[in-house]
């Protein structure tokens, strides 16, 4: 089977990593809904272009959507302390260097509070106010976990159905990886990816490391919204 693969628009189908260069193949779906079906969304777009030897790496966002991990923004009831942490995050908004939101406002940090717990969060928040001045960045969200990290208000910026809507954590998503590897044959990642980078959220198997994946992925080659490819395949060149 010759096929033939194109990255989306502004990025690049090859990247070296350790001396390996590797396609990120992204698969194409329609736009996923709540009620949808992981299994079935992966045998339409993904399973016809698997090969032995692949990895298959799939969107957290899309596996929050299945399961239904989703809330309104309007219906988050937020506190105080969402309140100020998020008045704390910096997302330069109005400057060149605004890429989103993030936790930047209320719903989105209450939902964060909520997945990882007020001790945990206070914890972090206190040791990131006493290293930040010594040029520490990125404690608050290390010490809160990446579940917690994942998280996301609003969904999309450019896709209507999901302007409206907060993405809470994915449940279990080590077990949805491991399920896909069973029924696909290939090692899976569930990752989380934006510009600032790639992480893992759920693996099939602990050899694909968090150093290949950002290396692999950190330009964002699934892109975020409107490109609606929220399924990689990678694969040796």
């Amino acid at each position: 089977m010759n096929e033939r693969f194109a990255p989306n628009p502004g990025k690049e189908l090859a990247r070296e990593v350790d001396g390996t260069c590797y396609l990120r193949i992204p698969l194409k779906s329609r736009l996923v809904e709540p009620g949808d079906d992981l299994f079935a969304l992966l045998d339409e777009f993904v399973r016809p272009h698997i090969r032995s030897g692949d990895y298959l790496f799939v969107s957290e966002k899309i596996v929050c959507i299945t399961q239904g991990r989703i809330v309104n923004t309007a219906d988050v009831k937020t506190g105080k302390l969402a309140r100020f942490l998020a008045s704390k995050v910096r997302n330069y908004v109005g400057t060149p260097q605004f890429r989103g939101l993030g936790h930047g406002t209320a719903p989105a940090m209450q939902l964060l509070i909520d997945e990882a717990g007020y001790p945990r969060v206070l914890f972090a928040a206190f040791v990131s106010a006493l290293t930040r001045p010594l040029g520490v960045n990125g404690a608050f969200y290390y010490l809160v976990g990446k579940q917690a990290k994942s998280i996301d208000c609003p969904m999309s910026w450019t896709i209507e159905e999901y302007k409206d809507k907060a993405k809470l954590a994915p449940h279990d998503p080590d077990g949805v990886a491991r399920s896909l590897k069973t029924r696909y044959g290939v090692e899976t990642v569930v990752v989380d990816a934006n510009y600032r980078g790639a992480i893992s959220l759920g693996k099939s198997t602990s050899a694909i490391t968090e150093a290949f994946i950002y290396k692999l992925l950190r330009d964002n080659p699934a892109g975020q919204d409107s490109e609606m490819t929220p399924f990689m395949l990678i694969r040796k060149a």
